[in-house]
C-alpha cells in the first residue's frame, strides 16, 4: 500500500519519493532509512527500493520499508513512464552527460519530419544493448567499472535483449535538442534508446536531461523529495507516542 507522510513500522509500506538531480538511489534510500531506524532504534530495519535511477536522471522512486520491502519485487515488472531530452549532433561513451560529448556529424539539416521518423523507428519490441557504463555484470563485475578503465574498455560486451517501447513522443525541438515522452517496458535503457536514434539519424546523439514521471499506477506528483520525507517521519511517530 502507497503511503502519504504516514509511517508504520510494524505493518511497513510503501512510499513514493522523488529523487533530485545528482542522487543516487542508494542515497535516497540511506537518507530515508536513517531518519526511520533513528525512530524505530533497530539497525536491522529494512528499507529497499523498487529499480534504480541514475544519478543524472530525477523522479519517481518507490521506496518500501518493514514488510512492505516484499512488495518491492513484483513493482519492478512494471512500465515506467520518462520525460528527457536528446542532443543530437554529438555522443558519450556513457550515451548520457557522465562523459564528455564529442562531436558526431552534422544536425542543421534534420527537419521535423525525419525525427519523428526516426522516433517512430524505435515504437514497439526491438532488441537493445545496454550501455556499457550500466550496472549490468561482465564476468561478475560491474560493467561500468570496467568502462570507466581504459585497459579493460574495450573488453565489455554487453548483449542486446529485448526491449518494448510501449509509447514514445516528441514534446518539442529546439536546435539540437528533442525533448520527448517515453513509456517502456522493464529493463529499457533511454540512454541507449537516445543513442541508437541518433545512429539512426547518422548525426548521433545522447540523452541530456531525464526525469521519471511514473511507474505503473504510481505518479511523481503525488510524491515527496527523501529530504521532505526524512523530517515528517520523526513527527508522525511522536504524534502517534
Amino acid at each position: 500500500m502507497i503511503t502519504d507522510h504516514t509511517f508504520d513500522p510494524d505493518g511497513g509500506g510503501l512510499i513514493l519519493v522523488d529523487k533530485p538531480l545528482g542522487w543516487t538511489s542508494h542515497d535516497a534510500v540511506n537518507k530515508i532509512r536513517g531518519a526511520m531506524r533513528s525512530v524505530v532504534k533497530r539497525r536491522n530495519f529494512k528499507v529497499g527500493h523498487a529499480g534504480t535511477l541514475d544519478p543524472l536522471a530525477s523522479g519517481l522512486l518507490i521506496i518500501g520499508y518493514g514488510p512492505g520491502t516484499k512488495e518491492l519485487q513484483a513493482l519492478t515488472g512494471l512500465e515506467k513512464t520518462y520525460v528527457g531530452t536528446i542532443t543530437l549532433g554529438a555522443t558519450t561513451p556513457s550515451y548520457d552527460r557522465e562523459t564528455e560529448p564529442e562531436p558526431a556529424g552534422p544536425w542543421e539539416h534534420l527537419d521535423e519530419v525525419a525525427i519523428n521518423a526516426a522516433f517512430a523507428g524505435f515504437r514497439g519490441k526491438s532488441m537493445q544493448r545496454p550501455p556499457n557504463f550500466s550496472a549490468k555484470r561482465v564476468e561478475g563485475e560491474r560493467a561500468y567499472w570496467m568502462a570507466r578503465d581504459p585497459e579493460r574498455a574495450e573488453a565489455v560486451e554487453i548483449p542486446a535483449r529485448e526491449v518494448h517501447i510501449l509509447a514514445l513522443e516528441i514534446i518539442s525541438i529546439t536546435g539540437p535538442e528533442v525533448q520527448f515522452e517515453a513509456r517502456v517496458s522493464k529493463g529499457t535503457y533511454i540512454r541507449s534508446l537516445a543513442h541508437d536514434i541518433g545512429q539512426a539519424l547518422g548525426c548521433g546523439a545522447y540523452l541530456s536531461a531525464l526525469r521519471r514521471t511514473a511507474i505503473g499506477p504510481y505518479r511523481v506528483e503525488n510524491a515527496f523529495p527523501p529530504v521532505e520525507w526524512s523530517q515528517h517521519i520523526a513527527p508522525v511517530i511522536n504524534r502517534g507516542s
